[in-house]
């Protein structure tokens, strides 16, 4: 029984397709048709119908312009583009249909669980540059992008452009009046003019300001105030509305919502290309990398402090022998030698595991996004006052026991010298009460350690610390970092890297293929690992009561194990493509094809993994097999 309300148009448009679509259910409905959920009997599929209502394919122009929404998306193939499979007309009824998308719109995703992470979000805006990119380039332009229009397939996170419902060639112009959504409508749009590919591009813009903040960026109660907004008002900038994102990914959006068109991004193209420049920034460091800036690349350790406490009570107790000024020094020189032993350490130890001092820059880039995202917090001016005031009696005092400490080595009084000397300590011991508030003000809104050791690590201090590190290390040659990989973070990284040096044109026609590998990785060391515990509960040989659960673990590991080599394989083939892509004797077109068998080898094992729990329980609780050790 249909889900969907039984109102004479659902029951007559069923009527008319019955023996070639079966329809379960309404899945929305909008300005230019019905959208229903129908699965098509031939090939036996879900798929969406968008039907243009009777009332309106009754008039010519209406029809028409329905016939050519279909007929020009019908033209778009893209892996982030909803394919349509068919236009058609029956017993008055005018309908196209696409593929089914499982999954929700970007509105209903930012509606019930809040804005995107950065992360996220420039990954679907990215996609979605790249959709329309491709669009452009075939001379259409979308006129309509908004949340609503971008579907997020609930399997792999894509996204999809949907409803080219107000498309037309580039530089076409409607007789019927503005055409658009107001709150997403770029200034041309809104003031009837002619329309480029860079009005996608605001819209987008404003999409992407929704997207991360969960707000529009203007607002109004009628559409004639929000169109009047879009025309005369500024954006508002995403990085002044204590947005969470990176500060490049800001800057990027924000130009996309210029008033003038050639102020923004001149192509989705080029958006797009941004948009990986911030999604590269973020990818995830090998673990070594991420433990070495969050803590094995810092000073915060109990070997520091003890060396701290053995350096205070080293100086007080030479002070009391020799004089202040003596202890002081010997403190301070302590501290250095300290601090030079744990750099060289450090590095050696990162130098071993196969990564260089040029691996630093970008971790602590990464590192530093990451913080500044997490420290979005209200700066108010009384703060702000106590700063200031705090930063400024430190700097008094640091820089007057520095120049009683100069004061001190000069003076040839030896009395003198102990009475400066003391001043000094005293002035020292003074800065450390003032200097630590201030960091700890700061640290409510900056990441101090990480900017710290980020100065420390990638500036002279580092370099040096490596390059004595490398002349203590000897000849001994580096090893590769992370030596070890299984088969499918191999394949995956080598794919990965060939993706990355294809041309531009054929990198934005593939997709997300990045995502995918990353995907068949994870799928792959979960079969193995699942395949190992089966491995291991069958280490033994069972009795006869026990045999038919031991035939079911070994049946059980040969479909794991199976999935295993499948998976792999795609792999194997996305990097042998990008090999023959390199070579020229591979099309995209063929190579995308490739694509799709390696997601539906993908989809297979999250199918697969879900359906065992069953195995899982008996792997947790092993004395329901209770087989004998050999």
């Amino acid at each position: 029984m249909p889900s969907a309300p039984l109102d004479s148009l659902f029951l007559g448009f069923q009527q008319a397709l019955a023996g070639r679509y079966s329809i379960d259910r309404e899945l929305g409905r909008g300005g230019m048709g019905v959208v229903y959920l129908a699965r098509e009997v031939h090939l036996d599929r879900w798929v969406a119908i968008k039907l243009l209502p009777p009332e309106f394919s009754a008039q010519p122009a209406l029809r028409e312009r329905f016939v050519r929404e279909a007929q020009l998306a019908a033209r778009l193939s893209h892996p982030h583009i909803v394919p349509i499979h068919a236009v058609d007309a029956v017993e008055g009824f005018v309908y196209f249909v696409m593929a089914y998308v499982a999954g929700e719109t970007l509105a209903q995703r930012v509606q019930s669980r809040g804005p995107l992470s950065a992360s996220d979000g420039a990954r679907v805006l990215r996609e979605v540059a790249w959709a329309l990119g491709h669009a452009h380039t075939q001379g259409l332009v979308h006129r309509d992008v908004k949340p609503d229009n971008i579907l997020l397939e609930a399997e792999t996170g894509r996204a999809l452009v949907a409803d080219f419902g107000i498309a037309a060639a580039t530089g076409a112009s409607f007789g019927d009046g503005v055409s658009g959504t107001p709150e997403f409508m770029s200034p041309e749009q809104a003031m009837g003019r002619e329309v480029d590919a860079r009005s996608d591009i605001y819209s987008l813009g404003v999409t992407a300001f929704y997207a991360l903040s969960g707000r529009l960026p203007f607002e109004g109660a009628t559409a004639t105030e929000v169109l009047a907004r879009q025309v005369t008002e500024a954006a508002p900038s995403l990085s002044a509305s204590l947005v969470a994102v990176p500060r490049k990914l800001a800057n990027v959006l924000d130009a996309c919502l210029a008033k003038d068109p050639a102020d923004r991004p001149s192509s989705a193209r080029q958006l797009a290309d941004q948009l990986s420049v911030a999604i590269e920034q973020r990818r995830e460091l090998p673990a070594p990398l991420r433990a070495f800036v969050k803590r094995n690349g810092r000073m915060d350790g109990g070997g520091t402090l003890l060396s701290l406490i053995g350096s205070l009570v080293g100086g007080v107790a030479l002070s009391s022998v020799t004089g202040p000024m003596t202890g002081v020094l010997a403190m301070m020189g302590s501290v250095a030698v300290s601090a030079g032993v744990f750099g060289m350490l450090s590095a050696r130890r990162l130098l071993d595991l196969g990564f260089t001092h040029a691996d630093l820059v970008p971790a602590f880039r990464a590192e530093r996004e990451t913080s500044r995202e997490e420290r979005v917090v209200h700066h108010g001016r009384v703060r702000t006052w106590i700063e200031k005031g705090l930063r400024m009696t430190a700097g008094v005092l640091g820089a007057t026991s520095t120049a009683l400490v100069g004061l001190a080595m000069i003076t040839p009084d030896q009395n003198g010298t102990a009475v400066i000397g003391t001043l000094a300590a005293v002035g020292l011991l003074l800065t450390i009460f003032p200097l630590f508030a201030y960091v700890v003000l700061v640290q409510l809104r900056r990441d101090i350690d990480v900017e710290f050791w980020n100065a420390a690590w990638t500036g002279r201090c580092g370099t040096w610390a490596f390059a004595i590190a490398k002349r203590w290390r000897g000849a001994t040659p580096i090893a590769p970092a992370m030596t070890h990989r299984a088969t499918e973070l191999s394949l995956g990284m080598a794919s990965e890297a060939l993706f990355e040096s294809l041309p531009k044109a054929s990198r934005e026609s593939l997709g997300d293929v990045p995502t995918l590998l990353q995907r068949l990785q994870h799928d792959a060391q979960q079969l193995r690992a699942r395949a190992n515990a089966l491995q291991d509960a069958l280490g033994g040989t069972a009795t006869a009561s026990q045999r038919d659960d031991h035939r079911a673990l070994c049946a059980e590991r040969d479909v794991v194990q199976g999935r295993l080599r499948d998976t792999v394989s795609a792999l194997e083939s996305i990097r042998l493509g990008m090999l023959r892509l390199h070579a020229g004797s591979l099309t995209v077109d063929a190579f995308t094809t490739q694509l799709g068998l390696a997601t539906e080898v993908s989809l297979q094992v999250d199918r697969l993994i879900a359906a065992r729990d069953e195995v899982d329980v008996l792997l947790r609780f092993p004395r329901n097999i209770e087989l004998t050790p050999v």
